[in-house]
């Protein structure tokens, strides 16, 4: 009996790894690459002892903790660096790529009927499951590996075998223990979007809680799971036990996923949505309407998290300036110039980080339309009076609107924790007019979102790749010393930064005119082609 419910496991395991022979590959190497690249630009930009200790004098502020989490300041080798201020950051990507790719293969699949068809046929009831956490283990092992091999590779002094293995071993028992809570979350979510936004939130909580308890309380951290790899000190300790308590918890919750798939029926959750009203307002019955309808509650989700990022920036300005002040490196890295206090230089590089999170909800809700039309659910909505122009203008209509209070979210929550942590705050003004510049460079995301959808439906996860490129080289072009025409191939990077540069209308009106053209290309296109069924 009980091999019968795991029937054919292997068989689907291979029909998942054939299904992502691209996305597997394209997620090891672009996580790898990065962990790898990094080191190395750390060894040309810090090659001293003395230079490695004015950074940790950099960090030891509640801010940095809070961020990045803690670690051995006092011996801060190159190899220490690499884990403080990276190991965190890709242990919440690794996380993410767990999320989508379990959920991929479990919830979605269930919703759109491709479990059902897999369950027609001599398979067992927990196969396709198992199939799927057996992959992803598998996968997050086989990163484990080529993480820690290729660290100790780069043959860096401080970056040993040990401390290489175990920085690998944390992102690749971070991967799986994500596999798991999302495998739960698939059982207990009636949809894919439910299975993928409680688990992210998660995520999210899992990095607030142990900032909080990095900053506060230690014994907080060791609630989040992500305050388990920070407790890896690899490098220095090389503590392996948080590892042992990863793979542990991840056992758990593959067991208890199992057991809830074991006895809920196909298509059905253990958090049922409520019931809908007999009669359908006026409002829904519109194409914007129904847009609306379908993101509400994830743009309500990204809403509360938008404002929350805002706040947790702001929290951290009171002691900002003097903080700088008795530190030379962030002096010279912030050049006071114009009568400016290094706390605005500091806010102007913090905007771009917020300008790009602020890109990502909206980019969303415009590749929702993608989304809806790869399930069939556009054939019904276009047979009726409704036209193409009309349906994609009203996803784009969300996708704008949801940029422009995305980033106005941000800056209020900044603004409103600033204002109860520093002596002399800033106006609501200034902090919002710094945040508002970013929105054009918002809206060329949305515009390069619909060309995508115009003409490459199949290819709309492009455009993330180019929101990470600009995350990538902006965020870190300082560290990395790319030159200015790299920044220059993001539209963020044609941003002013006020107030350290000058307000630029003509970028500003050429950005918004780019957005303009992309968008009027992809609705030209979206009405030309077939959709797809």
């Amino acid at each position: 009996m009980a091999n019968a419910i795991y029937k054919r496991t292997g068989r689907l395991s291979r029909l998942l790894v054939r299904r992502d022979r691209i996305r597997i590959p394209l997620w090891l190497i672009g996580i790898c690459f990065f962990t790898f690249v990094v080191p190395i630009s750390f060894l040309g930009l810090y090659g001293s002892q003395a230079d490695r200790d004015a950074m940790a004098d950099t960090m030891e502020n509640p801010a940095m903790i809070a961020m990045v989490g803690p670690a051995d300041l006092d011996n801060y080798t190159l190899g220490v660096m690499t884990a403080h201020q990276m190991l965190l950051m890709t242990a919440v990507v690794v996380g993410l790529m767990s999320i989508l790719l379990v959920t991929r293969h479990t919830r979605a699949d269930e919703e759109d009927g491709r479990i059902e068809v897999i369950r027609s046929l001599p398979v067992g009831r927990l196969s396709n499951l198992n199939a799927t956490l057996v992959v992803y283990t598998i996968v997050n092992v086989l990163l484990a590996l080529i993480v820690g091999v290729g660290l100790y590779a780069l043959n860096i002094e401080s970056m040993g075998l040990e401390g290489s293995l175990l920085y690998g071993a944390a992102l690749g028992a971070t991967g799986i223990i994500f596999a798991g809570v999302t495998a739960v979350f698939a059982q207990l979510s009636e949809s894919s979007r439910g299975t993928i936004g409680l688990s992210i939130a998660v995520l999210l909580i899992a990095y607030l809680v142990r900032g909080i308890g990095d900053v506060s309380n230690e014994a907080l951290s060791w609630i989040s799971p992500l305050g388990w790899v920070t407790q890896t000190a690899a490098y220095g300790e090389n503590n392996w036990g948080p590892i042992l308590l990863l793979l542990g918890v991840s056992l758990v919750l593959f067991v208890v996923a199992n057991y809830l798939n074991a006895i809920r029926d196909l298509g059905a959750g253990f958090l049922p949505s409520k019931p809908g009203r007999k009669q359908a307002s006026a409002f829904l019955q519109s194409p914007i309407g129904l847009a609306f309808r379908l993101q509400r509650t994830g743009t309500i989700a990204w809403a509360i998290g938008m404002f929350v990022i805002g706040a947790s920036y702001g929290s951290v300005f009171g002691d900002l300036d003097s903080f700088f002040e008795g530190n030379e490196m962030m002096q010279q890295m912030l050049a006071a110039s114009g009568g400016l206090s290094f706390t605005e230089q500091f806010m102007s590089m913090l905007m771009i980080v917020m300008g790009i999170l602020a890109a990502v909800p909206p980019v969303m809700a415009m590749n929702k339309l993608a989304g809806e039309e790869k399930k069939s659910r556009l054939e019904h909505l276009l047979g009726r009076a409704v036209s193409r122009t009309r349906l994609m203008a009203s996803f784009l209509v969300i996708a704008v609107v949801n940029g422009f209070v995305m980033i106005s979210l941000e800056a209020i929550g900044l603004w409103a924790a600033s204002v109860s942590v520093m002596e002399e705050p800033f106006s609501f003004g200034k902090v919002y007019g710094m945040a508002l510049v970013y929105y054009p460079a918002i809206l060329v995301m949305v515009g390069l979102s619909a060309l995508l959808i115009g003409y490459l439906p199949r290819r709309t996860g492009l455009v993330w790749l180019y929101v990470f490129y600009s995350f990538f080289v902006l965020y870190l072009g300082g560290i990395f010393q790319f030159d200015e025409w790299v920044g220059k191939l993001s539209p963020f990077g044609h941003v002013p930064q006020i107030p350290v540069e000058d307000m630029n209308w003509l970028s500003i009106g050429m950005l918004v005119v780019v957005a303009i053209v992309l968008t009027i290309l992809g609705l030209i296109g979206y009405n030309k082609r077939d959709i797809e069924g």
